[in-house]
């Protein structure tokens, strides 16, 4: 076991201890450049989205979120993959992320994955979102330009930052794009439509597994049940206290 002059181990030394930053979370940006500190925060909508992912499968439990992100997790393996195969570097070196490959990006390629996904979600699984034909239009454009935006926004900051070179992004985007399409299209055609069968499973009931396919706008059913078990709720107590 090494030892400093004084006979202390190595490990219990702390001016021998490195730190290492947990590069997932620690993204770097100019000094005094607002516009990098901006690009910087919105770096981190991966993690955003994966929180949010997270919450939405704990307290809703449907199977086609818990799908859309078991696809995200398929998406970043199949990133980790292509970088160990590729090994090309990133255009700076810095000491917390110059052992990492940067072909493609994982930012690029999340983020555009979510995009599009959530585009054919909204535009092919919700044919109608709303009765309000108008309201409906509106809200399609609304999810669809904040998707395409954080992503743009994501991608830029990637090569703004110095982290991923022009092509690691377009690159990364592109896998997203072409592996949304794919997961959409395996979800869509061959998982959903056996749905009905796996929520009827035991495991499926201990865990409140549900399937919401057949619903065309689970906002409106889940609001108008709500209000109605609500009334219905206020109603037997009212009676209760009468009696």
């Amino acid at each position: 076991m090494a030892s400093n002059g004084n006979s202390i181990p190595d490990y219990l030394d702390k001016n021998s201890i490195e730190w290492v930053p947990l590069t997932l979370t620690l993204v770097e940006y100019p000094k005094d450049d607002l516009f990098g500190k901006f690009l910087a925060l919105i770096s981190l909508a991966p993690f955003g989205i994966g929180s949010g992912f997270i919450a939405l499968i704990l307290f809703r439990r449907d199977l086609h979120t818990i799908t859309f992100f078991l696809g995200t997790i398929v998406s970043e393996l199949l990133n980790y993959i292509l970088k160990h195969i590729i090994c090309e570097a990133r255009p700076l070196r810095r000491e917390g992320v110059h052992v990492e490959y940067g072909m493609p990006s994982s930012h690029a390629q999340f983020v555009w994955f979510f995009a599009t996904y959530v585009i054919y979600f909204v535009y092919i699984r919700l044919q109608h979102m709303n009765n309000n034909t108008i309201i409906q239009s509106l809200t399609k454009f609304l999810i669809l330009s904040a998707s395409i935006s954080m992503a743009v926004l994501v991608s830029i900051s990637r090569v703004y930052l110095e982290y991923h070179s022009l092509s690691q992004v377009l690159y990364g985007a592109l896998l997203g794009v072409l592996f949304a399409t794919l997961w959409f299209a395996l979800t869509y055609l061959v998982l959903a439509p056996s749905f009905p069968q796996v929520v009827s499973w035991k495991i499926s009931e201990l865990l409140l597994l549900r399937d919401t396919t057949l619903i065309p706008n689970v906002l409106w059913f889940e609001y108008t049940n709500a209000r109605s078990e609500v009334r219905a709720r206020r109603k037997k107590l009212v009676s209760m206290k009468s009696q």
